[in-house]
């Protein structure tokens, strides 16, 4: 017997991974063909993310993505053409019905992560919610985010760790969050390329390093995860969003090797 998404996110380590924004069917193509081959090799659950609008830009001038309707429309090609799950996420309320028709999982983003309206008309619509925890918020407060959407759902709710403002333009990762958090009725995962952002640090763009982001990634694997976001592009320094942070694509299919690794000795040795 197939199983549902939700019995396949609680049962295994799985991966959500894709780039920032749509910026084209050809890059958003093959990014989501390469990731669905790398997960099938290494047997690991995958869910592709890409944004239909990026609403939250340093500046006014910034590449946002080819809005809902198009966007929703590239989304559903590559479900169906690749046959993967998609999450995709929403900033208006509005967004939610027509998404939750074509996405297998609706994402909050983190600077609407408290969003009362948001959060609970996600949770009307059938769908998985994954909310980003927002940089402003402690990992006791996300208690009260759950407790915002489990009323309306009784799928599983996906809380995503990526980082605290740390001072200007800089996040750090209090990893304590992801076993915290585990005791909220939610799954757990580390969003990886976010998590080392420098938040318009270069002045009308983001900065990061994605090179961290590798590394921070076996550190969230070993304290334990349900799962790991992150972002990733066929030329990254291209990109139109986020472009110092996301993983090369070619770079993916070893990392993740490790990554599994590290999995299967945490699994095997809990200490709390």
């Amino acid at each position: 017997m197939k199983k549902s998404l939700s019995e396949i996110l609680k049962d295994n380590f799985f991966i959500i991974a894709g780039p920032c924004v749509i910026e084209d069917e050809k890059i958003v193509y093959e990014t989501a063909e390469k990731l669905k081959s790398i997960s099938q090799k290494l047997d690991i659950p995958f869910i592709f993310k890409s944004s239909f609008d990026k609403a939250n830009r340093s500046s006014l001038d910034s590449f946002r993505g080819p809005g809902l309707e198009k966007g929703l429309k590239i989304l559903k090609k590559v479900k169906e053409k690749y046959n993967v799950p998609i999450l995709t996420d929403v900033h208006e309320t509005y967004q939610i019905k027509p998404t939750s028709e074509i996405a297998d999982i609706i994402q909050i983003p983190a600077f609407l992560c408290r969003q009362t309206d948001l959060l609970v008309e996600a949770a009307k619509s059938g769908k998985i919610v994954n909310v980003k925890k927002g940089q402003f918020l402690s990992f006791f407060e996300i208690e009260n985010v759950i407790g915002k959407i489990r009323p309306f759902t009784n799928l599983p709710i996906l809380i995503t760790e990526r980082g605290y403002m740390f001072g200007y333009n800089n996040l750090v990762v209090d990893f304590r969050s992801l076993e915290v958090m585990k005791k909220y009725d939610c799954l757990v995962i580390y969003d990886a390329t976010h998590s080392t952002m420098l938040p318009a640090g270069k002045g009308k763009e983001s900065g990061g390093d994605y090179k961290m982001a590798k590394v921070l990634a076996r550190a969230a694997v070993a304290v334990g995860i349900n799962g790991l976001f992150f972002e990733t592009h066929p030329i990254p320094l291209s990109a139109k969003s986020d472009r110092y942070s996301m993983i090369p694509l070619n770079e993916v299919e070893e990392w993740l090797k490790i990554l599994i690794e590290y999995n299967s000795i945490t699994k095997k040795y809990r200490f709390i």
